[in-house]
């Protein structure tokens, strides 16, 4: 059973910085895309970050500056370094995976969320 698990979410005060992880575990046979979509009260799911087996990367303009997207895949993981943090970041952070269980076919995973309150 294929698993993604965030951690790293909290309450950061405007201006200050967080680093978020993405752990996926499980029997995979390769992990083609891995990246960041939040979602805020009312709000539709968006994209945050995302990075390619080939560390092609892609921000959503609000983050461009701000946040880094960066993943070890010796380890299956992804993170996302973000800083001078706004209180429109506030959001669920959704880690997220395009990979090929072993012995099926690609498959899109989530992980379960983590909030992100940017406050003073």
């Amino acid at each position: 059973q294929v698993q993604l698990v965030e951690s790293g979410g909290g309450l950061v005060q405007p201006g200050g910085s967080l680093r978020l992880s993405c752990a996926a575990s499980g029997s995979i046979f390769v992990i083609w895309n891995m990246g960041w979509y939040r979602q805020a009260p009312g709000k539709q799911r968006e994209l945050v970050a995302s990075m390619s087996n080939s560390d092609i990367t892609n921000y959503a303009d609000s983050v461009k500056g701000r946040f880094t997207i960066s993943r070890d895949n010796a380890k299956n993981m992804v993170y996302l370094q973000m800083n001078s943090l706004k209180p429109e970041d506030t959001a669920v952070y959704y880690c997220y995976a395009d990979l090929v269980p072993a012995g099926r076919a690609v498959s899109h995973y989530w992980g379960r969320g983590t909030q992100i309150t940017v406050s003073s």
